[in-house]
């Protein structure tokens, strides 16, 4: 019975893992392909993923590999540090940094970021992929093409292109685009979605496909419009394992340890573990929800095996790991049951860098550029800014100051500017008005709405000064948990004073307030018994 048990779940997490492969090859060689990598990077990261920290990982329906969310880091910390083996370095470290947070249990501090923060940092990630991502859908150029093998492409595919103020675009990449946004775009309508092929085959699969369509088809009738090998993927054919060590040689894919003494390496491996552990944590949430049993994946246990994956992606020439809340969700969709649907999707993008290589690079970047510019789209759309705005000022302000900081600078400063800000409106509305003074004939009543600093000295010692004599003054801080000792040395010395100026002063405090409560809920307890 076990062993029937044990075939059946195999075979659902073989279907989710073959789907979730479908989903991530795609997305590996598009994030690639808008970091400014070779392909295989973004592969080398979904194989470490499936194949590492799946096997590590906590969580039996979360899958990781490069993320979309690091495009950004990606780019600004190559160009930053000057090449990609110095940034491999900063990869391996922030895998170090990232399991130095889980053994020091910091998993539960990613609760505390606020969420106007996180949303900021996600639509200014959005907007900044579509922007990054217009001039391959265009065709202006291809992904290490400079300048001037730009125009002599255009120069050459004449019939293709359109000169214009920006440069030549390329009519075909722009049609592929279109096209491609439409199916992602009509992939997610009801109308659709009533076509059991729809349902089965992912969206950016679907994409993938049409372009491979339109490139064979284009070059079968119209060969002078048709994507040439500079806007298609190139990913290096690997017939062996041998051609693998070769394209891993450590030379050039291995991180320079020389560069450990570089500031800016350092900053971008913190900015990296920081920014992949939050996306991480993010994941693991939003996958806990979508679960059907609900199982709770540990988030220290998470962040050391990511920790490990990272430290290896850096070592063997990947791109930063994350886990990706959309493997994860369409794993959970496709009904897997445990990780090992994680890992068939790390051995099929294994096996697909050896099998499938003719295939992959007939996908026009065009394509891959249409499905992160729909990613961006989702991650920034207007509806988000809109459902911010309706929270009020205080959401509002930290999210646009996340999205603006990161626009302006960078992720990591970004995010910062979005905590400090967030923390400023948290102090400015727990100090406004903590103390109120209120007045009926000779009575007075100075009431401690909620905690109070040592800021709340200045309106006490206002509203104490006008109190006049023979008064009397009701103190009511019961509903404080804590008074500053200064404030409470002021009111100590006006209570000190208070008989010299025949002014009655009765202080209630937490203290008699839960004597009260205690005394009520026992004489209650007496008489129900």
């Amino acid at each position: 019975m076990n062993l029937r048990a044990f075939f059946s779940t195999f075979q659902r997490d073989l279907f989710a893992g073959t789907v979730v492969f479908l989903v991530a090859l795609p997305l590996c060689l598009g994030i690639a392909n808008a970091s400014g990598v070779e392909p295989f990077a973004g592969l080398v990261s979904g194989i470490v993923g499936g194949l590492v920290v799946a096997v590590l990982s906590g969580s039996r329906l979360s899958v990781s590999g490069p993320a979309a969310g690091l495009v950004v880091i990606v780019v600004d910390g190559i160009a930053q540090l000057g090449s990609f083996a110095a940034f491999l370095l900063a990869v391996l470290l922030s895998g170090v940094i990232q399991f130095g947070f889980g053994m020091l249990k910091a998993g539960r501090f990613a609760a505390y970021v606020p969420s106007p923060v996180i949303k900021g940092m996600l639509a200014a990630i959005g907007v900044l992929l579509i922007v990054k991502q217009f001039p391959l859908a265009l065709g202006l150029f291809g992904p290490h093409a400079s300048a001037a093998s730009s125009a002599s492409q255009a120069a050459v595919h004449v019939a293709g292109t359109v000169t214009t103020p920006i440069g030549s675009i390329s009519l075909a990449a722009c049609a592929i685009t279109l096209l491609s946004l439409a199916i992602l775009a009509g992939w997610e309508t009801r109308a659709l979605r009533r076509f059991a092929l729809v349902r089965l085959v992912p969206a950016p699969l679907a994409v993938v496909l049409f372009g491979i369509g339109a490139t064979l088809l284009l070059g079968l009738l119209a060969p002078s419009i048709a994507p040439a090998a500079e806007h298609r993927v190139a990913l290096p054919p690997l017939e062996s394992f041998a051609a693998l060590s070769v394209a891993m040689e450590w030379a050039d894919f291995g991180p320079h340890f020389a560069q450990l003494v570089n500031p800016d390496v350092w900053r971008v491996a913190v900015t990296l573990a920081i920014v992949a552990s939050l996306e991480t944590l993010l994941s693991l949430e939003a996958v806990e929800q979508i679960d059907p049993q609900r199982r709770p994946a540990p988030p220290d246990r998470e962040l050391k095996a990511q920790g490990i994956g990272n430290l290896i992606a850096g070592a063997i020439g990947g791109l930063p790991i994350t886990s990706v809340i959309v493997r994860s969700s369409a794993n959970v969709h496709a009904g897997a049951q445990s990780r090992l649907s994680a890992i068939i999707h790390g051995v099929l993008l294994l096996v697909s860098v050896f099998a499938l290589t003719s295939v992959i690079n007939l996908i026009p970047l065009a394509c891959l550029a249409a499905i992160l510019i729909f990613t961006g789209l989702k991650l920034a759309k207007p509806s988000l800014f809109v459902a911010v705005a309706r929270q009020g000022f205080a959401p509002f302000a930290p999210f646009i100051v996340t999205l603006v900081g990161v626009l302006a600078t960078d992720l990591l400063i970004g995010i910062l500017l979005g905590i400090l800000c967030s923390v400023l409106l948290a102090l400015y509305a727990n100090l406004r008005s903590p103390i109120v003074l209120a007045q009926h004939g000779d009575h007075y009543l100075l009431s401690f709405r909620k905690d109070v600093s040592f800021l709340g000295k200045v309106p006490l010692k206002h509203y104490l000064q006008q109190i006049p004599d023979g008064a009397t003054l009701i103190v009511d801080a019961t509903r404080a948990d804590f008074v500053d000792h200064e404030v409470r040395e002021l009111l100590d010395a006006f209570v000190a004073d208070a008989p010299r100026r025949e002014i009655a002063v009765e202080v209630r405090h937490q203290v008699q307030a839960q004597a009260r409560a205690a005394r009520g809920w026992s004489m209650r307890r007496t008489a129900a018994e």
